[in-house]
């Protein structure tokens, strides 16, 4: 059985130039510092099939590894939460499965103890 984090923006009008721009940058800086090759990143999916108001959206699934799935989630949160950063004024909603993740104004996307030292 798979897990995945799923997140995506909705609003009525798609990305200008300028948020295009900084979206496609953060995620080839995101992918690029992605700890395994062997693993799925940070995957936007293609918006030209997309809901008409759905102006990002992706997933990425979990590794079977134990050892990996924090790190992988604590990156791709970190970098959904820059992309929700470079996007604000959509509606943004952030999931691993069926548990939705919080978002803070301060800390970005987070569940609870991610970036606990002991995990």
């Amino acid at each position: 059985m798979s897990v995945s984090l799923y997140y995506g923006a909705h609003r009525a009008t798609p990305l200008n130039e300028s948020e295009s721009t900084v979206v496609a940058r953060v995620v080839t800086e995101r992918t690029a510092s992605f700890p395994y090759d062997d693993e799925e990143s940070l995957y936007l999916h293609d918006r030209a099939a997309a809901e008409p108001r759905e102006v990002v959206a992706g997933s990425t699934k979990m590794p079977v590894d134990p050892d990996r799935v924090v790190p992988v989630i604590v990156h791709v949160l970190d970098s959904v939460t820059e992309l929700r950063r470079a996007v604000p004024d959509a509606e943004w909603h952030v999931h691993l499965d069926d548990l939705d993740v919080p978002w803070d104004e301060v800390d970005g996307y987070a569940l609870p103890g991610m970036r606990d030292a002991g995990l």
